[in-house]
């Protein structure tokens, strides 16, 4: 495992991914060896008509042995959509990307950005 060197990056692939926020907390990401996740966009939407409802969403660095809040308990107000980067989130090799919410199903999240790879 090596860090990828984004000056000698041989493939960049966009991705998109997306689900509902249960209150369980899910790794939405898992960033594999030898890759790097340039995450430009994390919406989070809520469906549900009548109530806010809270999200978190944190990084882990090492793995899943500690995570690091990005955003903690922020309500997203009912029938909106709450876009939570206002800069470029890095992710290197074995890095966790996890969301959690305080109702299920009320809020689902979509992130996208780019898969870069040196290999």
């Amino acid at each position: 495992m090596a860090t990828v060197n984004i000056a000698n990056v041989t493939s960049i692939l966009p991705f998109t991914i997306n689900g509902a926020v249960t209150t369980s907390a899910v790794n939405i990401i898992d960033v594999p060896a030898d890759k790097l996740y340039k995450v430009n966009t994390i919406l989070i939407a809520n469906i549900d008509g009548s109530s806010a409802a809270d999200i978190s969403v944190s990084v882990s660095n090492d793995n899943g042995s500690g995570y690091y809040e990005i955003a903690s308990t922020i309500s997203v107000p009912a029938d909106s959509t709450l876009s939570l980067l206002s800069t470029t989130l890095y992710l290197d090799e074995t890095d966790l990307l996890r969301v959690v919410a305080s109702a299920n199903s009320d809020l689902t999240y979509t992130v996208s950005g780019e898969i870069l790879d040196d290999a």
